[in-house]
């Protein structure tokens, strides 16, 4: 099927009231039975899901074919670097880049980016965001950088890899996420607040943390909360090479414990961290896109301390496997229960 249909009536669902999800029992991490695996693909610019039962190998849903087209909820026809959350209100959030790289080659648009070259590479100016209640019916809404907030970001160069997590203290979904505030100027990570509905965002992007050298863009940050209640950031460093490294902080939207040793063991650069918990164990993994490599794959490393970092391989070369697809791009995984895998696969294997 191709992309473009796969949206059909889904994205026609009406945007669900979050107070409707407060009233369902939250699963406790004891409930869950299966991890989730949000990804996408260079070739479709869409989006995928994965599940695994045991945290060791992923299947794809839809026999491997995107479950939305990002021709259908992108300004520019295509998505990136989605990031699935599951926040405390019951609903679960997804966030993109709103960006085609291949836009000129597909005949959607007559230049290389949207915009001047001058703008850098990719130059889009635009999130997606799509809320639902039960991982099948998505509401979906784009939030324009620069329009939202022209004053400081009119001149926005680029706005990718946004990321979710629920802040308590404030009660709402803080979306994170790479920006290069002017042309030519170099990428740093931005944390804003967005609705509860996740329709937009509400509060002017404020910088996450400041890296110690000026010179070095950074990027694809993600944040894991840890369970003596600090918070545990992994991000992407543009070095030589470039690759994952951290930083602790019992504060949600700040970060200044810098670490200057790289986390991932590989040889070439890597990119976009992600780290979830196995279930009922004491242990975290942090999973990466090794982009230097051809095909395009994950690599893995996993921590009980989030200090000594055990690596794992890549996919399909240890212990780590995905069966039935190939080349995932810049992922995401969250804990689900067995009943909702379940319904998932039922979903998908009838349409």
């Amino acid at each position: 099927m191709k992309p473009s249909l796969l949206i059909s009536l889904m994205m026609l669902v009406v945007t669900i009231v979050p107070a409707e999800a407060k009233r369902k029992r939250l699963p406790k991490e004891k409930d869950m039975g299966a991890y989730l695996f949000t990804y996408f693909s260079d070739p479709t610019h869409s989006l995928f899901m994965a599940i695994s039962y045991d945290g060791y190998t992923f299947t794809p849903v839809n026999n491997g074919q995107p479950i939305i087209g990002g021709d259908s909820i992108a300004e520019q026809r295509g998505i990136r670097d989605p990031h699935i959350c599951r926040a405390p209100n019951g609903m679960f959030y997804i966030a993109m880049t709103d960006l085609h790289v291949f836009g000129k080659q597909r005949g959607l648009r007559t230049t290389q980016w949207e915009r001047p070259d001058k703008y850098g590479w990719g130059n889009n100016r635009g999130l997606v965001l799509m809320a639902s209640d039960d991982l099948i019916h998505w509401s979906h809404h784009e939030a324009r950088i620069d329009l939202l907030f022209p004053e400081r970001f009119g001149e926005i160069g680029c706005a990718w890899a946004p990321q979710t997590i629920w802040d308590p203290a404030v009660g709402k979904p803080m979306v994170y996420f790479t920006i290069r505030q002017h042309p030519g100027g170099r990428t740093k990570l931005y944390y804003s607040y967005a609705d509860e509905a996740f329709t937009t965002l509400e509060t002017e992007p404020q910088l996450l943390f400041e890296y110690p050298d000026s010179t070095i863009q950074v990027l694809d940050a993600d944040i894991c909360p840890m369970p003596d209640g600090r918070y545990f950031m992994t991000y992407v460093a543009q070095e030589n090479p470039g690759g994952i490294k951290y930083m602790i902080s019992d504060r949600i939207n700040h970060f200044d414990d810098y670490h200057s040793e790289q986390i991932d063991g590989e040889s070439g650069a890597c990119e976009a961290p992600n780290v979830w918990k196995r279930i009922g164990e004491e242990k975290w993994v942090v999973m990466y896109d090794v982009f230097s490599v051809r095909p395009h794959n994950f690599g893995f490393v996993e921590t009980s301390d989030f200090k000594t970092f055990t690596p794992l391989g890549r996919f399909n070369e240890g212990v780590m496997k995905m069966n039935n697809f190939v080349s995932p791009k810049h992922g995401a995984v969250i804990h689900i229960t067995k009943d909702e895998a379940k319904r998932l696969e039922d979903y998908w294997n009838s349409h």
